[in-house]
């Protein structure tokens, strides 16, 4: 069944085509939503959040784009607040947390100090990429992680194609001078 049919069928209350669709795009959404927050504990909250607006809104809603384009949709909106919020609080959330969305190699064939450099690196990066600007960011993941087209992202971020190439763009130029003591030669590509 596709996405457009189970949202009329959760337009009539149906229960178990909204779990199927919670089952079919949490994976996508709870890892969009966490690497933008960086904290899965905030990103859980903010994931759920996002399919009850989809329950709510299933009434409203018209099959005129792809559904993962609208859900994300959702999810920047739900994102975007969150930023503001956490920014309003000076809230500042460890990068060591045993919560944190980043998976990195298993380090047990790595020697000491090979470990204490990754996870320098690791830290590094984390700052790097929370420290974007949120639609940066944000078409960052999209692009990088998730790998959306950039007519899609353009879609989610509400924007022109070119503007988000243009913040891709503008991201991979921070990231490359904000890492370039950990780059060397090595480049930020697509």
């Amino acid at each position: 069944m596709d996405d457009a049919t189970l949202m009329r069928r959760i337009a009539e209350g149906d229960e178990k085509a909204f779990e199927t669709l919670v089952e079919r795009h949490q994976g996508l959404v709870l890892g969009v939503v966490a690497r933008m927050l960086g904290h899965r504990g905030d990103a859980e909250d903010i994931a759920q959040e996002v399919f009850v607006r989809a329950w709510k809104s299933a009434s409203r809603y018209k099959p005129s784009a792809k559904f993962t384009t609208w859900l994300l949709t959702i999810a920047r909106n739900l994102v975007f607040n969150a930023v503001r919020d956490n920014r309003r609080h000076a809230r500042n959330v460890s990068m060591d947390d045993e919560e944190t969305v980043c998976q990195w190699p298993d380090p047990a064939t790595r020697t000491p100090a090979q470990e204490h450099a990754d996870k320098e690196l690791r830290e590094a990066v984390d700052a790097a990429i929370e420290a974007l600007p949120p639609q940066q960011r944000m078409a960052l993941i999209l692009r990088r992680y998730d790998g959306l087209a950039y007519e899609e992202i353009a879609e989610v971020l509400k924007t022109s194609v070119p503007s988000v190439k243009s913040l891709l763009f503008r991201a991979r130029e921070e990231l490359r001078a904000r890492l370039s003591g950990w780059l060397g030669e090595n480049s930020i590509e697509k």
